[in-house]
């Protein structure tokens, strides 16, 4: 994966296709987990920052809390919100299908989503529907975006799901403070890698997958406490 930070500071992610280059700009990671509270807890002793509790998801009866990334890019500590009967399992993420805390999924900014989302219906015709989601943030006040649906299964799913923020006037990321931390590098492993070579292509990005026995998506990421990978 070639990663190469531009005078903006955004983050890409980069492939050449026919002499064209195209770039995809990660928006965050799903780091879901069994207690949101012990979770916060566990990721301050290990980054040397303590996660920002982010809002209640209504409509996926889920909760999170944020670190932030820089370069508009955040990671997402998420768990199922017991508060919450209306919505039950299975929820959205992978949650209810848990082994163990880990990455179960990830997101790519889209400026054009209903295209993406036939790339992914092509690939997957269970994925790709298009939704309309909603939190209030710690401060009151309300974030908006339009998305591709994540599956609720499997646990871990190497295809990224995409998101539009032009509904609302800041990234999350924006919301939270500096936290001195980076993403370095984010990749999956996976038995068949080459499974994802088509739907990789359509999207116009590009994304290392070690071929392994075990489906994982892991993320290194510099923090104040140094470099640690998840």
């Amino acid at each position: 994966m070639l990663v190469k930070f531009t005078k903006e500071s955004e983050f890409h992610i980069f492939i050449n296709l026919k002499n064209r280059v195209i770039n995809k700009k990660i928006d965050h990671i799903v780091y879901v987990v069994s207690d949101l509270n012990q979770a916060i807890n566990e990721f301050e002793q290990k980054f040397g920052v303590r996660p920002i509790f982010g809002g209640y998801h209504q409509t996926f009866g889920t909760k999170n809390a944020l670190i932030n990334l820089n370069d508009n890019i955040y990671l997402e500590l998420l768990a199922t919100d017991d508060s919450n009967p209306e919505i039950t399992a299975p929820r959205w993420m992978g949650v209810d299908f848990l082994t163990k805390n880990q990455i179960t999924r990830w997101a790519l900014k889209s400026d054009s989503l209903e295209t993406d989302a036939a790339s992914l219906k092509k690939y997957n015709p269970e994925m790709g529907e298009i939704r309309n989601g909603s939190r209030n943030s710690a401060d009151g006040s309300l974030l908006q975006w339009e998305l591709s649906m994540p599956l609720k299964s499997p646990e871990v799913e190497v295809v990224p799901f995409l998101l539009d923020w032009s509904k609302t006037e800041k990234h999350p990321s924006e919301l939270m403070p500096n936290m001195d931390c980076e993403l370095l590098e984010l990749y999956a492993t996976h038995p068949k890698p080459d499974t994802f070579i088509s739907v990789f292509k359509s999207l116009g990005f590009t994304f290392d997958i070690k071929p392994s026995k075990k489906i994982a998506i892991k993320a290194v990421i510099k923090c104040p406490n140094g470099i640690v990978e998840i």
